[in-house]
């Protein structure tokens, strides 16, 4: 399967210099115009100044792209047209050329065809509330896919006691950076353990390291919880995804459209709080997953 890479990106692969993949879905799905394409260029940015090179990731009429031009973050951020794709969605999207944001799924599976061994994303999805089977094909793709996400924890709308065992039943090694409690997105702890905890970007990279060196075969989860400067109140925070969730009940919102529809709804009623939130967050992540590329480059490679 044939990656369109950037120039830039195209070299740091080959030189084995450290890069950090980066979804489209905030771009095409997550916020309005200009704003998304603002907030695009600002991660990005946050990956140079720590040293790596950034690949923004999605599907650009038809073709499977890593590291957008301006003209590429525009098509998505208009939205026009622009559809969401997860892993399952790619062939499609390819055989039909249509131009797509990538969820984490997508992004992952991407990113490992292109050589990139480290994503940072915003939150995951994962086992949604009341019904056990309704589960994200982000933990899927981490069960099969060797990518290292970073990410600010499970998304608030998840059961995250049944998502973290999902996870161990995965077989998928879940770090929280920096604290022993798992975080819940717009919150710093979920009130569930971490499965193991690490203070230093070059021990994420050890254990990661070891983990292909026990040919597990899997991908990573890196939890990094949101600065507390911007983080929200975890009981408020509940409350305000239970109305949330009722409504979109009752309006039929339903899959992929539940997040958005969420991530509306909260900044609504926070006045814009909980878009900052979102985005102080997601430029964390990509600082922290810039820091686990060049901790983990060995002879010049990831390892």
């Amino acid at each position: 399967m044939q990656i369109h890479m950037s120039d830039e990106v195209t070299r740091a692969v080959t030189e084995g210099a450290p890069v950090v993949a980066l979804e489209s879905t905030i771009i095409s799905h997550g916020m309005p115009w200009p704003r998304n394409a603002e907030v695009a260029a600002r991660v990005e940015n946050v990956v140079r100044e720590e040293g790596a090179v950034p690949a923004t990731i999605a599907v650009i009429e038809g073709r499977l792209c890593a590291g957008l031009g301006s003209a590429q973050i525009e098509a998505l951020g208009r939205g026009d047209g622009v559809v969401k794709a997860a892993s399952r969605d790619l062939g499609a999207a390819i055989a039909r050329r249509r131009t797509a944001g990538t969820t984490v799924s997508a992004t992952m599976r991407i990113a490992a065809l292109a050589g990139i061994g480290v994503f940072a994303t915003g939150g995951i999805g994962g086992v949604h509330r009341g019904d056990e089977w309704d589960v994200s094909a982000d933990l899927t793709e981490l069960a099969a896919t060797d990518v290292l996400v970073v990410c600010a924890g499970a998304k608030s709308i998840l059961d995250i006691p049944r998502t973290l065992e999902m996870l161990e039943t995965l077989r998928v090694p879940v770090v929280t950076y920096g604290s022993d409690v798992f975080p819940a997105f717009y919150t710093r702890e979920s009130g569930q353990p971490s499965p193991e905890r690490a203070d230093d970007p070059a021990e994420i990279a050890a254990i990661r390291r070891a983990n292909r060196e026990c040919g597990l075969g899997t991908g990573m989860l890196v939890a990094n919880p949101i600065p507390e400067a911007h983080a929200l109140d975890a009981g408020w925070i509940a409350t305000q995804v239970e109305d949330a969730l009722a409504r979109a009940e009752t309006e039929g919102v339903r899959g992929k459209d539940v997040t958005p529809y969420l991530l509306a709804h909260l900044n609504a009623v926070t006045d814009g709080k909980a878009l900052g939130a979102n985005i102080a967050l997601v430029e964390n992540n990509a600082r922290l997953a810039a820091w686990i590329a060049m901790a983990g480059r060995s002879g010049g490679r990831w390892a």
